[in-house]
């Protein structure tokens, strides 16, 4: 019982295929086509709002040499958005609960950060190791410390992403299973038990978009210590 639980989260396979390639094209294919013209259906009014609001907010932080991130940073958050939203949906697999896919989004763009400090800033990239006023004897200890943060921000990126999607997974099919279970037995508590599973899935698709934000937050806030 315990395996069956975590079988949800193994990557499916066609033919000896994996079939996440598969789940990563879907949202794009989803998504409405641009159009020419001046007024559009109300679904796409209401997401060009979404999508310009969200810029707006995302870069109010960032001088100009950020907002040459604006369109990845955008379709970032909605390529995850969307992922996680399907990934609730029944008989579907979410790619965002793989680590190995969440870090290969986060380690890129964080060395891109890194990179771009370095290379139009290399003084002011480097003097985030170092807090003014540290005393002498602490620098070392102080550096190191910060070095390891530095490097420990993509591995936290990936991790809670990762983390968050497959606890609400995992706390949906147990409650599922409970409420199935109990059915027969006790119809009452299987009621109940109903309702806080509904409870938790409207939770789910608000941990859906908020860790989707949090995540292309996160990466504009590092952006933003090296432009």
């Amino acid at each position: 019982m315990t395996l069956s639980f975590f079988d949800q989260f193994m990557s499916p396979t066609y033919l000896g295929i994996p079939l996440i390639a598969v789940a990563l094209t879907l949202p794009w294919i989803l998504f409405p086509t641009p159009s020419s013209r001046w007024l559009n259906n109300r679904l796409i009014t209401l997401q060009g709002w979404f999508i310009n609001r969200f810029t707006q907010q995302l870069l109010l932080p960032l001088n100009l040499g950020g907002h040459k991130w604006a369109v990845m940073l955008t379709s970032l958050m909605l390529f995850l958005i969307t992922l996680n939203m399907l990934g609730l949906l029944p008989y579907t697999f979410t790619p965002t609960t793989q680590l190995s896919l969440n870090m290969g989004l986060a380690v890129p763009l964080w060395l891109a950060t890194v990179i771009i400090g370095m290379r139009n800033q290399p003084t002011a990239a480097l003097g985030h190791l170092l807090p003014e006023g540290t005393p002498v004897p602490l620098i070392p200890v102080l550096i190191i410390i910060e070095t390891i943060s530095l490097f420990i921000r993509p591995l936290a990126l990936g991790v809670r992403l990762t983390a968050n999607l497959t606890a609400g997974h995992l706390l949906i099919q147990l409650i599922a299973t409970a409420a199935f279970v109990l059915l027969p037995m006790m119809p009452t508590v299987a009621v109940l038990t109903s309702i806080v599973l509904f409870l938790l899935t409207l939770l789910e698709i608000a941990v859906a978009m908020i860790q989707a934000y949090v995540f292309v937050l996160l990466l504009s806030l590092y952006l933003q210590e090296n432009v």
